[in-house]
């Protein structure tokens, strides 16, 4: 009977040298580092603007009846928010997740029509989109004096109002994601890759003669991609922050946070890649299995632009995918300063991703 030390040694000799393998190895430093690197100093760099859904909160005395905000309710790429309490609209406002407060009122000025006061309430976190969103109002206002009123007085004011707030940047959507898929590359393609090889070059066979439990081999496995997960997240948090401001709302604290919730991502991934491996019957076949997987979260999961963006019925399946929960949860831990604790939909989202895949992982494992 093996001794629980002798396991635990196991598992660490294990993860080791399975750290070292990956280190040494050049595919796995491109896509889960230098990929990812890449994308951050593009996307850092330039202005790509804002996610283009414009989020606007309605406050409970605005005026929703008149012309104005009929008018208002057709533009596209407007989503307007009701039934939101004011400490909600202030919360959300503070953390970025709106772009301005709208409330419409009509200031019975006496003329041959209505007249209405457009007033928006922004922040710094409001970024690019609220240029864009006042210029959307202001067109409408316009067509409408052009078409109804052509020979009267603007038909309404639009008045802001600014408030202090955190700026929010580009880096700050796309370092989540990219941070995202680090792990998703990391942990699918190369657990799957070097599990494989093992077992082909016999050498979970030999393994096998030895007093070495299965877990202690996933749990050495899973040791070696979270070492080789902390070095490639210092790195890419360390030039997000130190050269394009990304933010980290509570400095150490939120750094160390975001690592205790990358185990989820963690314990998906690399379950997926030991399912692909324990499937598998050649090295070829990997590829084609692990490309089902990650390519299709890697362009619906919101990496590069918001899952909001979707028709409704897509955003909702989207929004369950474990990339997209993991990388939303890094998203509202670094800037809105949110606890995990404080995520319960989305930690119990990953939760249920992990309850089913680890068992398929521990099943599907093969020594030969």
């Amino acid at each position: 009977m093996s001794h629980p030390a002798n396991q635990l040694k196991a598992a660490l000799t294990i993860s080791k040298y399975s750290l070292l393998a990956t280190l040494r190895s050049p595919t796995s430093i491109v896509f889960s580092l230098l990929f990812p690197l890449i994308f951050i100093t593009v996307f850092g760099s330039i202005n790509v603007g804002a996610p283009s859904a414009i989020k606007l909160a309605v406050t409970s005395g605005c005026d929703t009846n008149g012309i104005i905000y009929k008018a208002i309710k057709t533009i596209p790429n407007l989503k307007l928010l009701t039934g939101l309490s004011e400490a909600a609209q202030s919360e959300q406002l503070r953390k970025g997740q709106i772009t301005a407060i709208l409330n419409i009122t009509a200031d019975h000025i006496f003329t041959m029509a209505p007249h209405y006061n457009i007033h928006l309430r922004a922040s710094g976190s409001s970024g690019d989109n609220f240029g864009l969103l006042e210029t959307l109002l202001n067109e409408t206002i316009s067509k409408i004096d052009h078409k109804a009123f052509p020979h009267n007085a603007t038909i309404a004011m639009l008045q802001v109002t600014k408030t202090p707030g955190r700026i929010y940047r580009n880096i700050d959507f796309i370092l989540p994601g990219q941070l995202g898929f680090s792990l998703l590359m990391a942990g699918v393609y190369g657990s799957s890759f070097l599990l494989f090889s093992l077992r082909q070059n016999m050498v979970l066979k030999r393994l096998r003669t030895a007093p070495v439990k299965r877990r202690a081999i996933i749990a050495g496995e899973m040791l070696s991609r979270l070492f080789f997960h902390i070095l490639s997240f210092l790195v890419m948090v360390a030039i997000g922050y130190f050269v394009f401001k990304f933010t980290l709302i509570n400095g150490i604290a939120t750094l160390l946070e975001m690592l205790v919730f990358s185990l989820f991502g963690l314990s998906i991934f690399m379950g997926i890649g030991f399912i692909i491996s324990g499937l598998v019957q050649n090295e070829n076949s990997i590829t084609p299995i692990a490309n089902t997987v990650v390519l299709p979260q890697i362009l619906l999961c919101g990496l590069f632009f918001p899952v909001s963006n979707y028709p409704h019925f897509m955003e909702q399946l989207c929004s369950a995918l474990p990339l997209t929960l993991f990388v939303t949860g890094l998203r509202k831990i670094a800037f809105e300063g949110t606890h995990i604790w404080q995520m319960p939909l989305t930690v119990a989202g990953l939760l249920l991703w992990t309850c089913a895949i680890i068992p398929l992982s521990i099943k599907s494992f093969k020594w030969e």
